[in-house]
């Protein structure tokens, strides 16, 4: 028997604004800044969504799939990418769902 698929919404990570997420297996650790929900539109059954993330400057988390886990140990499998930071001393990143 196999599990049903978790639909991943905005909702899911609201609670986890202001908190961080280590990175498996590495060095890094991101803090969930933002998330920016687009307008949903007429043939979706969820709203398209960003998670804004930042890290520490100069050494970049390279663009691909990454295990976030939460201080309370849930799990999330996220294509994480780097981002142009107009912000001094910091590196800001994103996952989108569409």
């Amino acid at each position: 028997m196999t599990a049903e698929p978790v639909v991943l919404t905005a909702e899911t990570f609201a609670r986890h604004v202001g908190q961080t997420f280590q990175i498996k297996g590495g060095r890094y650790a991101l803090a969930l800044t933002e998330i920016e929900i687009a307008p949903l539109q007429s043939w979706q059954t969820h709203p398209s969504f960003t998670l804004l993330f930042n890290g520490p400057h100069g050494d970049v988390l390279p663009e691909g799939m990454h295990a976030l886990t939460q201080e309370d140990g849930t799990v999330y499998e996220l294509y994480v990418i780097p981002i142009h930071t107009l912000a001094p001393g910091r590196q800001d990143y994103q996952a989108v769902f569409n």
